[in-house]
């Protein structure tokens, strides 16, 4: 998009950052859905979330850029609805509700430690933690 085409299609500051928040959701829908397994599985849902947790995602690199996202009122009112969606696919997953809000919790504060303390992770953690998370599927009863 050229830069006269830019107040075009967004009038205002607000406008263009409100198409962020709904560009990146839509990105990260199409994720899951490319990374469901082909196979109706037990926890197939849960797993293409927790994949697509942990897929790098430019747009939320950037400090500046989440900065700005906090200070959009509609922030709060698309993540209730992605929320909702998110969760409904893996309250619906079949496994144990226990462990899916396990799951959905972990997943909750890696997206937060990302926006929070993004590369002060090794890889190697990262990656423990995905497969940790990958083998709570594993299972469909309670954790405890």
């Amino acid at each position: 998009m050229s830069k006269g085409g830019l107040p075009h299609h967004f009038r205002t500051k607000q406008a263009l950052l409100v198409g962020l928040i709904d560009e990146w959701f839509g990105r990260y829908d199409a994720m899951v859905e490319s990374l469901l397994e082909p196979e109706d599985t037990p926890g197939r849902w849960t797993r293409a979330h927790i994949r697509a947790t942990f897929t790098p995602d430019e747009l939320w690199s950037h400090p500046s850029v989440v900065t700005a996202l906090l200070g959009v009122p509609e922030l709060q009112q698309r993540l209730d609805v992605a929320a909702a969606r998110w969760r409904r696919q893996t309250d619906s997953d079949g496994l144990h509700p226990q462990r899916a809000d396990l799951i959905s919790r972990a997943l909750d504060g890696v997206t937060l430690a990302d926006l929070l303390w993004r590369g002060q992770e090794s890889p190697q953690g990262r990656a423990q933690t995905r497969d940790l998370l990958l083998k709570l599927t594993e299972q469909t009863g309670p954790l405890v």
